[in-house]
Protein backbone atom coordinates (compact mmCIF):
# COMPACT_ATOMS: atom_id res chain seq x y z
CA UNK A 1 0.00 0.00 0.00
CA UNK A 2 1.16 3.54 -0.68
CA UNK A 3 1.55 5.94 2.24
CA UNK A 4 -1.45 7.89 0.96
CA UNK A 5 -3.69 4.81 0.85
CA UNK A 6 -2.49 3.76 4.31
CA UNK A 7 -3.31 7.20 5.75
CA UNK A 8 -6.80 7.10 4.21
CA UNK A 9 -7.61 3.68 5.65
CA UNK A 10 -6.19 4.40 9.11
CA UNK A 11 -8.29 7.58 9.28
CA UNK A 12 -11.33 5.55 8.28
CA UNK A 13 -10.55 3.00 11.00
CA UNK A 14 -10.57 5.65 13.72
CA UNK A 15 -13.85 7.12 12.52
CA UNK A 16 -15.43 3.68 12.26
CA UNK A 17 -14.51 2.77 15.85
CA UNK A 18 -15.97 6.08 17.02
CA UNK A 19 -19.38 5.69 15.40
CA UNK A 20 -19.71 2.10 16.61
CA UNK A 21 -18.92 3.28 20.14
CA UNK A 22 -21.68 5.88 19.84
CA UNK A 23 -24.18 3.14 18.95
CA UNK A 24 -23.06 0.98 21.87
CA UNK A 25 -23.26 3.88 24.35
CA UNK A 26 -26.70 5.04 23.24
CA UNK A 27 -29.76 4.25 25.33
CA UNK A 28 -31.92 4.26 22.18
CA UNK A 29 -29.85 2.53 19.51
CA UNK A 30 -32.68 2.49 16.98
CA UNK A 31 -32.83 6.30 16.97
CA UNK A 32 -29.04 6.57 16.72
CA UNK A 33 -28.98 4.14 13.81
CA UNK A 34 -31.80 6.08 12.11
CA UNK A 35 -29.75 9.26 12.45
CA UNK A 36 -26.63 7.55 11.08
CA UNK A 37 -28.58 6.36 8.05
CA UNK A 38 -30.12 9.83 7.62
CA UNK A 39 -26.68 11.34 7.22
CA UNK A 40 -25.87 8.66 4.65
CA UNK A 41 -28.97 9.62 2.67
CA UNK A 42 -28.20 13.37 2.72
CA UNK A 43 -24.57 12.80 1.76
CA UNK A 44 -25.68 10.38 -0.94
CA UNK A 45 -28.09 12.90 -2.45
CA UNK A 46 -25.34 15.52 -2.61
CA UNK A 47 -22.91 13.10 -4.26
CA UNK A 48 -25.51 11.89 -6.77
CA UNK A 49 -26.38 15.46 -7.79
CA UNK A 50 -22.79 16.64 -8.22
CA UNK A 51 -20.87 13.55 -9.35
CA UNK A 52 -20.79 11.66 -12.65
CA UNK A 53 -23.20 8.74 -12.76
CA UNK A 54 -21.68 5.28 -12.22
CA UNK A 55 -21.58 2.93 -15.19
CA UNK A 56 -24.50 0.63 -15.91
CA UNK A 57 -22.18 -2.31 -15.28
CA UNK A 58 -21.65 -1.27 -11.65
CA UNK A 59 -25.34 -1.11 -10.75
CA UNK A 60 -25.62 -4.82 -9.96
CA UNK A 61 -22.92 -4.27 -7.32
CA UNK A 62 -24.63 -1.18 -5.91
CA UNK A 63 -27.87 -3.13 -5.45
CA UNK A 64 -26.08 -6.17 -3.99
CA UNK A 65 -24.08 -4.04 -1.55
CA UNK A 66 -27.21 -2.16 -0.47
CA UNK A 67 -29.08 -5.37 0.33
CA UNK A 68 -26.10 -6.76 2.24
CA UNK A 69 -25.87 -3.53 4.24
CA UNK A 70 -29.54 -3.82 5.23
CA UNK A 71 -28.91 -7.25 6.74
CA UNK A 72 -25.62 -6.01 8.26
CA UNK A 73 -27.44 -3.32 10.23
CA UNK A 74 -29.83 -5.91 11.67
CA UNK A 75 -27.05 -8.13 12.98
CA UNK A 76 -24.91 -5.18 14.14
CA UNK A 77 -27.87 -3.98 16.21
CA UNK A 78 -28.41 -7.45 17.69
CA UNK A 79 -24.68 -7.91 18.42
CA UNK A 80 -24.55 -4.80 20.60
CA UNK A 81 -27.84 -5.71 22.20
CA UNK A 82 -26.48 -8.97 23.61
CA UNK A 83 -22.71 -8.42 23.94
CA UNK A 84 -20.00 -6.04 25.20
CA UNK A 85 -18.53 -3.51 22.79
CA UNK A 86 -14.92 -4.71 23.12
CA UNK A 87 -16.08 -8.30 22.69
CA UNK A 88 -18.52 -8.00 19.79
CA UNK A 89 -16.45 -5.56 17.75
CA UNK A 90 -13.31 -7.78 17.52
CA UNK A 91 -15.35 -10.87 16.63
CA UNK A 92 -17.28 -9.12 13.87
CA UNK A 93 -14.28 -7.29 12.41
CA UNK A 94 -11.61 -9.93 13.02
CA UNK A 95 -12.79 -12.45 10.46
CA UNK A 96 -13.22 -9.90 7.67
CA UNK A 97 -9.59 -9.38 6.48
CA UNK A 98 -8.89 -13.03 5.66
CA UNK A 99 -12.35 -13.51 4.13
CA UNK A 100 -11.91 -10.42 1.95
CA UNK A 101 -8.44 -11.45 0.79
CA UNK A 102 -9.66 -14.95 -0.10
CA UNK A 103 -12.82 -13.59 -1.71
CA UNK A 104 -10.88 -11.10 -3.81
CA UNK A 105 -8.59 -13.91 -5.00
CA UNK A 106 -11.52 -16.15 -5.94
CA UNK A 107 -13.61 -13.38 -7.50
CA UNK A 108 -11.06 -11.34 -9.45
CA UNK A 109 -7.76 -13.19 -9.03
CA UNK A 110 -6.24 -10.45 -6.85
CA UNK A 111 -3.15 -11.81 -5.10
CA UNK A 112 -0.98 -10.55 -2.26
CA UNK A 113 2.75 -11.25 -1.70
CA UNK A 114 3.77 -13.67 1.06
CA UNK A 115 4.83 -10.84 3.39
CA UNK A 116 1.41 -9.23 2.98
CA UNK A 117 -0.27 -12.50 4.00
CA UNK A 118 1.97 -12.61 7.08
CA UNK A 119 0.92 -9.07 7.96
CA UNK A 120 -2.72 -9.95 7.41
CA UNK A 121 -2.32 -13.01 9.65
CA UNK A 122 -0.79 -10.83 12.37
CA UNK A 123 -3.71 -8.43 12.23
CA UNK A 124 -6.29 -11.21 12.39
CA UNK A 125 -4.43 -12.99 15.21
CA UNK A 126 -4.28 -9.81 17.27
CA UNK A 127 -7.97 -9.20 16.72
CA UNK A 128 -8.86 -12.80 17.62
CA UNK A 129 -6.82 -12.51 20.81
CA UNK A 130 -8.89 -9.50 21.80
CA UNK A 131 -12.10 -11.43 21.30
CA UNK A 132 -10.99 -14.36 23.47
CA UNK A 133 -9.47 -12.05 26.07
CA UNK A 134 -12.99 -10.82 26.57
CA UNK A 135 -14.11 -14.44 26.97
CA UNK A 136 -15.72 -15.01 23.58
CA UNK A 137 -15.91 -18.71 24.37
CA UNK A 138 -18.02 -17.89 27.45
CA UNK A 139 -20.03 -15.04 25.94
CA UNK A 140 -23.74 -14.95 25.28
CA UNK A 141 -24.15 -17.33 22.29
CA UNK A 142 -26.57 -14.89 20.68
CA UNK A 143 -23.94 -12.15 20.74
CA UNK A 144 -21.24 -14.42 19.30
CA UNK A 145 -23.45 -15.76 16.50
CA UNK A 146 -24.70 -12.29 15.58
CA UNK A 147 -21.12 -10.95 15.59
CA UNK A 148 -19.85 -13.80 13.40
CA UNK A 149 -22.63 -13.27 10.88
CA UNK A 150 -21.84 -9.55 10.96
CA UNK A 151 -18.23 -10.37 10.07
CA UNK A 152 -19.32 -12.46 7.11
CA UNK A 153 -21.54 -9.63 5.90
CA UNK A 154 -18.68 -7.13 6.29
CA UNK A 155 -16.48 -9.31 4.09
CA UNK A 156 -19.28 -9.69 1.56
CA UNK A 157 -20.00 -6.00 1.07
CA UNK A 158 -16.28 -5.20 1.13
CA UNK A 159 -15.65 -7.49 -1.85
CA UNK A 160 -18.78 -6.34 -3.69
CA UNK A 161 -17.91 -2.66 -3.26
CA UNK A 162 -14.26 -3.22 -4.14
CA UNK A 163 -15.25 -4.70 -7.49
CA UNK A 164 -18.19 -2.36 -8.08
CA UNK A 165 -16.32 0.90 -7.49
CA UNK A 166 -13.62 -0.16 -9.96
CA UNK A 167 -16.26 -0.77 -12.61
CA UNK A 168 -18.14 2.46 -11.87
CA UNK A 169 -15.64 4.93 -13.41
CA UNK A 170 -17.00 7.34 -10.78
CA UNK A 171 -16.08 6.53 -7.16
CA UNK A 172 -18.14 9.42 -5.81
CA UNK A 173 -21.13 8.55 -7.97
CA UNK A 174 -20.94 4.94 -6.74
CA UNK A 175 -20.73 6.10 -3.11
CA UNK A 176 -23.61 8.52 -3.65
CA UNK A 177 -26.08 5.86 -4.76
CA UNK A 178 -24.86 3.46 -2.10
CA UNK A 179 -25.54 6.06 0.60
CA UNK A 180 -28.80 7.29 -0.89
CA UNK A 181 -30.25 3.79 -0.97
CA UNK A 182 -30.12 3.70 2.82
CA UNK A 183 -33.36 5.71 2.80
CA UNK A 184 -35.46 2.55 3.43
CA UNK A 185 -33.46 1.97 6.65
CA UNK A 186 -34.41 5.44 7.91
CA UNK A 187 -38.05 4.98 6.96
CA UNK A 188 -38.23 1.53 8.57
CA UNK A 189 -36.71 2.69 11.86
CA UNK A 190 -38.91 5.78 12.05
CA UNK A 191 -41.96 3.69 11.17
CA UNK A 192 -41.20 1.47 14.14
CA UNK A 193 -41.30 4.60 16.32
CA UNK A 194 -44.76 5.63 15.18
CA UNK A 195 -47.06 6.37 18.10
CA UNK A 196 -44.04 7.00 20.34
CA UNK A 197 -43.27 10.58 19.35
CA UNK A 198 -43.33 11.63 23.00
CA UNK A 199 -40.44 9.24 23.61
CA UNK A 200 -38.32 10.56 20.74
CA UNK A 201 -34.84 11.14 22.14
CA UNK A 202 -33.53 14.26 20.43
CA UNK A 203 -30.17 14.00 22.18
CA UNK A 204 -29.71 10.43 20.90
CA UNK A 205 -30.66 11.55 17.40
CA UNK A 206 -28.06 14.34 17.51
CA UNK A 207 -25.44 11.84 18.69
CA UNK A 208 -26.47 9.66 15.76
CA UNK A 209 -25.95 12.56 13.36
CA UNK A 210 -22.37 12.87 14.60
CA UNK A 211 -21.95 9.13 14.22
CA UNK A 212 -23.42 9.34 10.73
CA UNK A 213 -20.90 11.98 9.70
CA UNK A 214 -18.11 9.69 10.96
CA UNK A 215 -19.61 6.66 9.20
CA UNK A 216 -20.04 8.44 5.85
CA UNK A 217 -16.50 9.82 5.92
CA UNK A 218 -15.03 6.48 7.00
CA UNK A 219 -16.73 4.43 4.32
CA UNK A 220 -16.06 7.04 1.67
CA UNK A 221 -12.34 6.91 2.46
CA UNK A 222 -12.36 3.11 2.32
CA UNK A 223 -14.26 3.00 -0.99
CA UNK A 224 -11.79 5.43 -2.54
CA UNK A 225 -8.81 3.49 -1.13
CA UNK A 226 -10.10 0.35 -2.87
CA UNK A 227 -9.52 2.05 -6.21
CA UNK A 228 -5.78 2.47 -5.50
CA UNK A 229 -4.88 -0.50 -3.24
CA UNK A 230 -5.57 -4.27 -3.03
CA UNK A 231 -8.91 -5.16 -1.42
CA UNK A 232 -7.37 -7.56 1.10
CA UNK A 233 -4.83 -4.98 2.25
CA UNK A 234 -7.45 -2.24 2.61
CA UNK A 235 -9.73 -4.51 4.62
CA UNK A 236 -6.91 -5.64 6.92
CA UNK A 237 -5.66 -2.13 7.73
CA UNK A 238 -9.21 -0.93 8.19
CA UNK A 239 -9.66 -3.48 10.95
CA UNK A 240 -7.05 -1.66 13.03
CA UNK A 241 -10.21 0.07 14.19
CA UNK A 242 -10.56 -2.92 16.53
CA UNK A 243 -7.58 -1.71 18.56
CA UNK A 244 -9.02 1.81 18.65
CA UNK A 245 -12.38 0.39 19.69
CA UNK A 246 -10.68 -1.64 22.41
CA UNK A 247 -9.06 1.49 23.82
CA UNK A 248 -12.45 3.20 23.76
CA UNK A 249 -13.85 0.20 25.64
CA UNK A 250 -11.12 0.54 28.28
CA UNK A 251 -11.31 4.31 28.72
CA UNK A 252 -15.00 5.03 28.17
CA UNK A 253 -16.80 1.81 29.10
CA UNK A 254 -14.24 0.68 31.75
CA UNK A 255 -13.88 -2.74 30.15
CA UNK A 256 -10.97 -4.97 31.20
CA UNK A 257 -8.37 -6.57 31.15
CA UNK A 258 -5.72 -4.11 29.93
CA UNK A 259 -2.48 -6.12 29.48
CA UNK A 260 -3.75 -8.45 26.76
CA UNK A 261 -5.31 -5.52 24.92
CA UNK A 262 -1.89 -3.89 24.69
CA UNK A 263 -0.35 -7.17 23.47
CA UNK A 264 -3.08 -7.42 20.84
CA UNK A 265 -2.45 -3.84 19.79
CA UNK A 266 1.24 -4.63 19.22
CA UNK A 267 0.33 -7.68 17.09
CA UNK A 268 -2.11 -5.67 14.97
CA UNK A 269 0.29 -2.74 14.60
CA UNK A 270 3.08 -5.11 13.53
CA UNK A 271 0.76 -6.70 10.99
CA UNK A 272 -0.19 -3.31 9.57
CA UNK A 273 3.45 -2.26 9.19
CA UNK A 274 4.34 -5.57 7.52
CA UNK A 275 1.35 -5.30 5.19
CA UNK A 276 2.00 -1.67 4.32
CA UNK A 277 5.64 -2.26 3.36
CA UNK A 278 5.25 -5.63 1.66
CA UNK A 279 6.56 -5.68 -1.90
Amino acid sequence: MSGFALALVLSAAGLHALWNALIKAAADRAIVLAAVSSVHVVAGLALVLFSPAPTLESWAFIVASTLIHYVYYVFLFQSYRFGDFSQVYPISRGSAPVLVALGAYLAIGETLPVTAWLGLAGISAGIALLAFTRGANKANPKAVIAAMITGLLIASYSIVDGIGVRLADSPFGYMGWLFLLELPVVLFLLHRRRGKVHRFDRKAFCVGLIGGACAVTAYGLVIFAKTIAPLGAVSAVRESSVIMASLIGVVIFRERPLRMRLFSAVAVAGGIVTLAFSA
